[in-house]
């Protein structure tokens, strides 16, 4: 039950981060919607919107995750209690699936600012921090944005590199707390 409740909460703060970058850059959205059994999202009206700043938008939710699971990561080095581990590794496992980049996900609307080239290096960040932290879900990041940088026509018309480095810096930020965190997957040994 305090796993659950949790989890909902890590859910929410997730949202919230997309919610809050909206308005402070002035734009509408709507407050987070639940979907029982399928996660939640913000309605917003991105048209028009720059490539760049939609792909900030959706970045700030794995953001606001991270935050979230170093939060639960600290309270678990202060407490000893494996229920803030747990929080902290699933919400960090969450926020990196949410990061592969195919259509419906955080990572597919960021990667939407990537043209080839950055697509490429989010590939090798992938490689590099599955070998370096040995998470096989890097492995989907990469294999998304492989996608991404050869098959997919839908290039923007100048590079973000800003976003480029925040995509990477997110997933590893979140890989780490995978790694530090005892147990496998989304549980504690």
């Amino acid at each position: 039950m305090k796993f659950g409740m949790g989890f909902a909460v890590l859910i929410l703060i997730h949202e919230m981060g997309h919610f809050i970058d909206i308005k402070r850059r002035g734009l509408p959205a709507d407050m987070p919607v639940f979907l029982p059994g399928l996660g939640a999202y913000v309605r917003w009206q991105a048209l028009g919107v720059p490539l760049e700043t939609r792909a900030a938008v959706s970045l700030a939710g794995p953001l606001a995750g991270l935050l979230a699971s170093v939060l639960c990561a600290a309270l678990w080095w202060q407490t000893g209690n494996p229920l803030w581990a747990a929080l902290a590794r699933s919400g960090a496992i969450l926020n990196l699936l949410n990061l592969i980049p195919v259509w419906a996900l955080d990572g597919g609307q960021a990667a939407l600012a990537l043209n080839k080239a950055e697509r490429i290096a989010l590939i090798i960040a992938g490689f590099a921090l599955w070998l370096a932290l040995g998470q096989r879900l890097f492995l989907l990041v990469a294999l998304g944005a492989g996608y991404r940088a050869f098959f997919s026509r839908d290039l923007p018309p100048r590079p973000s590199r800003a976003i480029t480095v925040y995509f990477v810096a997110v997933m590893a930020a979140l890989g780490v707390i995978i790694w530090l965190m005892p147990g496998q997957g989304l549980g504690v040994s």
